[in-house]
């Protein structure tokens, strides 16, 4: 792809995958996959040359690979609860949290001036593209494997997620009304980076900012603000 020439020589190149694969643990066979996983849309903005496909693709893999361990870890559990663990462990917090610890950060080509991406979720959305890329070089069950053995044994631990309550601002709703206390989630502001609108949600309580969430779509920025707000509060 064109594209990578403008990025890497073939020296260049040849370091950045052998730095990807330090970091994913396997030796590459479609090195240009990896690049294009790696390669946020602040640096190229085109869906054949940045991460977004493959972050679609990487979603829906993860998401079978984490159904298929919960089926079989809980056999008597219902449907309610198998789909409520999948969605704590797959969630975009804990995916962009998992993303640092495994050092993705260090290997996404993204936009570094862009100070809003540095702290932002981008990097659980680049993990999601790398699973899309592993499915594409070695196959479905490789990757299953794969995941197991460095995402999802190592990074999502089962037994403390069955603990938390994935409905943050139902939880913070319910505080509310029980102490009768006004809550609102606003939208404090909109803006675009890098082509792409990010809201900043404020946690307002009796009319008083507690808490500021942000996020590319309003869900994720006001459950960032309520987990912020149950933070503050010690709940």
């Amino acid at each position: 792809m064109q594209f990578l020439k403008n990025i890497f020589n073939i020296t260049s190149k040849t370091v950045f995958i052998k730095q990807v694969e330090n970091v994913l643990g396997f030796k590459t066979h479609k090195s240009n996959l990896y690049i294009t996983a790696l390669s946020h849309r602040s640096i190229k903005d085109t869906p054949d040359q940045n991460n977004e496909r493959l972050e679609y693709l990487g979603d829906a893999i993860l998401s079978s690979i984490v159904a298929d361990y919960l089926f079989k870890r809980y056999p008597y559990k219902g449907e309610g609860f198998l789909t409520e663990m999948r969605s704590k462990m797959v969630n975009r917090n804990q995916l962009n949290d998992i993303a640092l610890k495994m050092g993705l950060k260090k290997i996404t080509l993204y936009n570094k001036i862009d100070n809003s991406l540095r702290n932002s979720q981008i990097f659980g959305n680049t993990l999601e593209a790398v699973v899309g890329a592993v499915y594409l070089d070695k196959g479905y069950k490789k990757t299953q494997d794969w995941v197991l053995k460095q995402i999802l044994i190592p990074h999502m631990f089962v037994d403390d997620l069955e603990n938390i309550d994935i409905n943050l601002k139902n939880k913070l709703i319910g505080w509310a009304n029980k102490n009768n206390k006004e809550l609102a989630f606003e939208v404090a502001e909109e803006k675009i980076i890098s082509g792409r609108r990010l809201f900043i949600i404020n946690t307002v309580i009796d009319g008083e900012v507690l808490s500021q969430g942000s996020g590319y779509n309003k869900k994720d920025a006001s459950h960032t603000a309520a987990q912020l707000a149950i933070e503050k509060l010690g709940l």
